[in-house]
């Protein structure tokens, strides 16, 4: 698995998605879903460019199963969360049925940015 190169794959997609919705919004005069805008971009391709970036300056942090761990929480916790945004926020679904999983979401993405994080102190330099 090239960690580095999956990351910017699916960040790319999610830029894609991202500007999309941008387009969208600005095109429609409905900023309802700006937040969610917001989350896609940042969550979606902004870290997942950084981490794209850290792993492949720092070929030592891609090859162990850190990498690998923290690559899927984030694809997880990533999806997970700006789908019940959308939902949520675009009034698709009560925020007192979706509202249960974006702490699931939330910790995915914390869980896999701390594992990041001891994979740069362990192996980056």
């Amino acid at each position: 698995m090239n960690i580095s190169r999956n990351f910017l794959l699916f960040g790319t997609l999610y830029l894609l998605l991202g500007m999309g919705l941008g387009m969208h919004m600005g095109s429609s005069g409905n900023h309802t879903l700006a937040p969610v805008h917001a989350h896609i971009n940042l969550v979606g391709f902004t870290l997942m460019a950084v981490f794209a970036v850290a792993y492949k300056v720092f070929p030592a942090m891609a090859d162990n199963t850190l990498a690998r761990v923290h690559f899927w929480l984030h694809q997880i916790g990533a999806l997970v969360l700006i789908v019940a945004l959308f939902l949520m926020i675009g009034g698709f679904v009560a925020a007192a049925k979706v509202g249960p999983v974006m702490p699931v979401a939330e910790i995915c993405l914390l869980l896999g940015t701390a594992i990041f994080a001891y994979n740069t102190f362990k192996n980056a330099g």
